[in-house]
């Protein structure tokens, strides 16, 4: 059974200038996920879930559009690895690191999402 974890996810200025934070949040909500946290100031949004890290990068895509299958992120909304709108954490540690860098712990939220046990099987 996956254990639940923190990711580090950033929209990139190309991601916001093209409108793009509601679908790409929606993209994680629908996965499960749930915002631990969020700034709108160029900065990015911690996501919370089982495996969120390596999810989360799947999600995104590869790191080069041209390499992201269809219906990812990057894949959908971007063309140039310097425009591929998001930036996400590659291991666990790193987002904690990240996550660290960008919130104060009072600004991360604990919560618990009404559908939670519709999406995530009991341990």
């Amino acid at each position: 059974m996956s254990s639940s974890e923190q990711t580090f996810i950033a929209i990139k200025p190309d991601g916001v200038q093209r409108g793009l934070i509601g679908p790409i949040i929606s993209r994680f909500e629908s996965k499960g996920f749930k915002m631990a946290a969020i700034k709108l100031s160029q900065l990015p949004l911690p996501s919370s879930g089982r495996d969120a890290v390596k999810t989360g990068r799947t999600l995104l895509g590869a790191t080069n559009p041209r390499d992201s299958a269809p219906g990812t992120i990057r894949g959908d909304f971007a063309i140039d690895v310097g425009r591929n709108v998001c930036h996400g954490s590659d291991t666990v540690e790193n987002a904690q690191k990240e996550i660290a860098l960008w919130f104060k712990k009072d600004e991360l939220n604990s919560w618990k999402l009404a559908q939670n046990d519709w999406i995530y099987e009991k341990p």
